[in-house]
């Protein structure tokens, strides 16, 4: 299908990523098959593994929630403009809800994506879902049959993905408003709080983007 063919570059990127994450469960202490579960019901990269490093340590449940909370709310902004119409029924809109990652909404949204039917944006967020899931699995086993001392360069696995998708998202829609302010909030975050960079740079971004929204010419006319 078409629509496989476009997503199979994000699923290939799944591929060491995911085994990176299995990886990452095992030399953390924690059964291989973590792995899959976080990869399956968490689904969410960055957090999945923020999370690895909360659950070896046993976090407080506040703890792990409010960071999920905190790192995951881009996805409020995902929810305004991905095509959760064009998916029909119930039970379609909850499971593209659930899987909406920043790779589907990347791929989804789109300019080769604009017809896409209901029935193709979920085969494309089912097979990046599954993919991640296997991956991660495998990456499990492969750090029980191979145990390493220590894992080098991994964790910056899911950063340079990130750093593609937002190449490409900038690509195609240039806002060079909005990039300098997601910089700026990066710089500062890592300057000001190092240790916890990651939830002020986004609750900074979430702020300036919403002042802008507020503030956006024409809004008072609307």
């Amino acid at each position: 299908m078409s629509v496989l063919r476009l997503a199979a570059p994000v699923g290939l990127a799944f591929l060491p990523l995911g085994a990176a994450l299995g990886l990452l469960v095992v030399h953390a202490g924690l059964a291989w098959w973590w792995a899959p579960v976080f990869a399956a019901v968490i689904y969410a990269g960055s957090l999945e593994f923020l999370m690895v490093g909360l659950a070896a340590a046993g976090a407080p449940i506040a703890t792990a929630a409010l960071t999920a909370l905190i790192v995951n709310s881009r996805h409020i902004f995902y929810a305004l403009s991905f095509p959760l119409y064009r998916v029909r029924g119930v039970p379609g809109k909850l499971y593209s809800t659930y899987v909406l990652s920043d790779e589907a909404y990347a791929v989804a949204v789109s300019p080769v994506a604009e017809n896409w039917t209901g029935r193709q944006i979920l085969t494309v967020q089912a097979a990046l879902h599954l993919t991640w899931t296997l991956s991660a699995a495998a990456g499990g086993l492969l750090g029980v049959a191979l145990p390493l001392e220590r894992l080098h360069g991994l964790e910056f696995a899911l950063t340079a993905l990130f750093i593609v998708l937002a190449i490409d998202a900038y690509r195609q829609h240039p806002d060079r408003l909005t990039a300098v302010a997601a910089v700026l909030c990066a710089v500062l975050a890592w300057l000001l709080v190092p240790g916890q960079m990651l939830v002020w740079a986004f609750a900074g971004f979430t702020v300036l983007l919403l002042a802008r929204f507020l503030t956006r010419p024409g809004r008072a006319d609307a």
